[in-house]
C-alpha cells in the first residue's frame, strides 16, 4: 500500500471499527474532512486522513472533546499536553465519584430520609479548605475574647478535618455528623461554657504532663472498679474515691475536703460533655487517626462518686 491510495467511508469503516455514520459526522465537523471526491461525488480518503482518523477515535475514547482535537490535529498543542490535562480532569472526576459512591453507601446503610441525603451530599462535596473554614469558624466562635491556655487552643486549631480521596463510608458519615456537631447551637454553647470556665480557672493551672498523668491514673482506677462492678454511690467505691481525690489535690495543691470535692465536681461537671469526646473520635475517623477507647464512661464514674460524696 502507498500513499497514492484512496479509501472509501466503507473501507475506514472496516479498518478504524467506526461506523460510517461517525466517520460522516468527523468529516462534516471538518475533523477529518475527505482527501478528495470521486467523479460520482463519493467521499475518498487517503491513508494520513486514515492516520489521523484513528488518532481522533483513540483521543474521543480517551474523552476528549472534539475542540482540543482539532488543535491536537493543528498542532496547536501536543498530545502529551492534552493527556497531562485530560489526566488531571479524570483524577478529578474519579475523586468525585468516589466521593458520591461513598455518600450513597452512607444513606443506604444509614436509612436516610431525603432531607438527610440533601445534608449528606452538601456537607460531602465541601472542598478541604471549605471543610477547614467550618471548623475555623467554630472554633473562632467558641474561643473568641477568652483567655483561655495558648496550648490547648492551639491543638483544637490543628485538629482540622481532611477526607482522602476515596473515602470510606465511616469517614463520610463521620465528616456528615461533625457537621451536624458544629452546627448544633446547644453544643457551641456547651464548648462555650467549657472554654469560659477554662478561662476563669486559669490561675488553677498545673505543671505540663500532670493533666495527662491524672486521666491515666482515673482511668485505670475506675476501669478496675468498674470491672469489679463497683457502683460509683456504693461504700466500696469510697477507697477508690479516697485514693483519687488524693492525687487531684496533690496536683493541684488543695486539701482533699468538701470544698475541694465540690470544686472538683464542678470542674468535671462543666468540662465533660461527652459531645466534646465525639468531636475528636470523629476527626479521628476522617483524618485516620489511631482510636482510643471513650473516657465518658470513666468520668461519669468518677463524677457520680463525688456527687455522692457531696451530699
Amino acid at each position: 500500500m502507498d500513499g497514492a491510495t484512496l479509501y472509501s467511508i466503507g473501507d475506514l469503516a472496516r479498518r478504524t471499527g467506526l461506523s460510517v455514520r461517525t466517520i460522516r459526522f468527523y468529516a462534516d465537523a471538518g475533523v477529518v474532512p475527505p482527501t478528495r471526491r470521486s467523479s460520482a461525488g463519493y467521499r475518498l480518503y487517503d491513508l494520513d486522513a486514515l492516520v489521523r482518523l484513528e488518532l481522533v477515535r483513540t483521543l474521543r475514547d480517551l474523552g476528549i472533546d472534539l475542540v482540543t482535537i482539532r488543535r491536537v490535529l493543528a498542532r496547536e498543542v501536543t498530545v502529551a499536553e492534552v493527556a497531562e490535562a485530560h489526566a488531571n480532569a479524570v483524577d478529578t472526576q474519579i475523586r468525585t465519584l468516589r466521593l458520591r459512591r461513598a455518600v450513597l453507601r452512607a444513606v443506604a446503610r444509614r436509612a436516610s430520609s431525603p432531607e438527610e441525603l440533601d445534608l449528606m451530599h452538601k456537607l460531602a462535596k465541601l472542598s478541604d479548605e471549605e471543610r477547614r473554614k467550618m471548623i475555623t469558624d467554630f472554633l473562632d466562635a467558641t474561643f473568641a475574647d477568652l483567655d483561655v491556655d495558648p496550648d490547648f487552643l492551639a491543638k483544637m486549631r490543628c485538629g482540622l478535618p481532611a477526607l482522602p480521596d476515596d473515602p470510606t463510608t465511616e469517614q463520610v458519615e463521620a465528616w456528615v455528623e461533625l457537621g451536624e456537631l458544629v452546627a448544633d447551637p446547644d453544643f457551641r454553647a456547651s464548648i462555650r461554657r467549657m472554654a469560659e470556665y477554662q478561662a476563669r480557672t486559669r490561675g488553677d493551672d498545673v505543671a505540663p504532663g500532670t493533666h495527662e498523668r491524672l486521666t491515666t491514673i482515673t482511668r485505670e482506677w475506675v476501669e478496675a472498679a468498674r470491672t469489679a462492678g463497683v457502683e460509683p454511690t456504693s461504700p466500696e467505691a469510697e477507697p477508690v474515691l479516697a485514693d483519687l481525690l488524693a492525687e487531684y489535690a496533690t496536683a493541684f495543691g488543695r486539701n482533699p475536703d468538701d470544698a475541694f470535692v465540690a470544686w472538683l465536681a464542678e470542674r468535671f461537671e462543666v468540662g465533660t460533655d461527652p459531645r466534646a469526646e465525639r468531636y475528636w473520635q470523629l476527626l479521628g475517623v476522617m483524618n485516620g487517626w489511631p482510636s482510643w477507647p471513650s473516657l465518658a464512661p470513666v468520668f461519669d464514674w468518677f463524677l457520680a462518686a463525688l456527687r455522692a460524696r457531696s451530699r
